[in-house]
C-alpha cells in the first residue's frame, strides 16, 4: 500500500470517513454529468426507466461502467476493504435547483439486506456540493455504532427510499460538512451518522454513489443480485458477476437491470408500511 493510500486508510479507521479524495477532472466530471442528463433528456416520458437510470446508471451508461472502475475509485476502495472488490451499487442523488429535498440522519447498511459491514461509498460529485446546495454532513467516529434503530417516515422531500431516520439523538454541533468540487469524492462507512440539507442555489447538485463491498459478503437478495467485479478476484460465488454496459441505455440492459432492481427492492422495503421509490 503506497503512502496516499496508507493515510487514507488511518483517516477512515479513526472518522469513518475521509473528503476530499480527486478522482476527475472538473471537465471529466462536466462530461460525466452532460452524459447523464441527455439520458435523462430521453427518458423525459418513461419515468420508470428514468429512475432506473438514476438508481443504476453504471449497468446502463458506459462512462458510468469507467466511473465506478476508475483506478482512483478502485485505489480507495481497496485501501479500505483489500484487494478484492465488488460494485454493490452506483445510484444517483439529485437535489434539483431551490428545492426542499433532503436526507435525514441515517445508516446507510440498515436496510440492504448485507450481512457484514465490509462496504464503502465513494460519494462523488458531478456539480458543486456546498452547504448551500445541501452537501452531506457526517459525524466523525459513528461509523464505529453497529446498526441503531431507524424510524420510516415517507418524508415526501427525503430522498431515502424509506425515508428512513435514525431514532437516537445525533449530536449536530459534532457534524462535518462535506464540501465537494466537481470531481471530487467523499469516503464514508456504511454506519456512519450523514444527513444533508436542502438545495438553495440555482444549479442541480448531483452526486453519484457508488457502494463497494467484498466478495465475501453475502445478501439477502440472494445469489441472484448482479455485481460488478472491480479488483483482486471472487473466490466465493455469493452474486452473479455481470458485464458493464456494451451499449448506451440498451433495452436488454434495462431489462436485466429492472430484475436486478426488484430482486433488491423486496429486502429494501421488507416489512415497511409502503413501497416508494424516490430516486429523483
Amino acid at each position: 500500500m503506497n503512502d496516499i493510500a496508507s493515510t487514507l486508510a488511518l483517516d477512515y479507521a479513526r472518522d469513518g470517513f475521509v473528503f476530499p479524495v480527486d478522482i476527475l477532472t472538473p471537465g471529466e466530471a462536466r462530461a460525466l454529468r452532460d452524459d447523464l442528463e441527455a439520458g435523462e433528456a430521453a427518458l423525459a416520458n418513461d419515468t420508470t426507466k428514468r429512475s432506473l437510470l438514476r438508481g443504476y446508471p453504471a449497468r446502463l451508461l458506459p462512462s458510468f461502467y469507467d466511473l465506478v472502475r476508475h483506478p482512483k475509485m478502485v485505489a480507495a476502495a481497496t485501501a479500505v476493504l483489500g484487494p478484492d472488490v465488488m460494485v454493490w451499487g452506483s445510484g444517483l442523488f439529485i437535489k434539483e435547483a431551490n428545492t426542499p429535498h433532503y436526507v435525514s440522519w441515517h445508516q446507510d447498511l440498515t436496510y440492504w439486506g448485507l450481512n457484514t459491514a465490509e462496504e464503502v461509498t465513494l460519494w462523488v460529485a458531478l456539480s458543486p456540493a456546498t452547504v448551500e446546495s445541501g452537501c452531506m454532513r457526517f459525524v466523525p467516529g459513528t461509523h464505529r455504532e453497529q446498526i441503531v434503530p431507524h424510524t420510516d417516515k415517507f418524508g415526501e422531500e427525503n430522498l431515502l427510499t424509506r425515508g428512513q431516520e435514525l431514532a437516537v439523538e445525533v449530536n449536530e454541533a459534532d457534524a462535518v460538512d462535506v464540501v465537494l468540487q466537481p470531481g471530487q469524492a467523499s469516503v464514508h462507512h456504511g454506519h456512519l451518522f450523514h444527513a444533508s440539507g436542502p438545495n438553495t442555489t440555482g444549479d442541480r447538485r448531483i452526486g453519484a454513489a457508488i457502494r463497494y463491498i467484498v466478495p465475501s459478503m453475502k445478501a439477502r437478495s440472494g445469489p441472484e443480485t448482479e455485481m460488478f467485479l472491480v479488483a483482486g478476484e471472487d473466490r466465493y460465488g455469493h452474486f452473479t458477476l455481470v458485464d458493464g454496459p456494451k451499449e448506451r441505455m440498451a433495452e436488454a440492459d434495462f431489462a436485466r437491470v429492472a430484475a436486478d432492481s426488484a430482486r433488491r427492492n423486496n429486502i429494501l422495503f421488507e416489512g415497511a408500511a409502503q413501497t416508494r421509490f424516490n430516486r429523483r
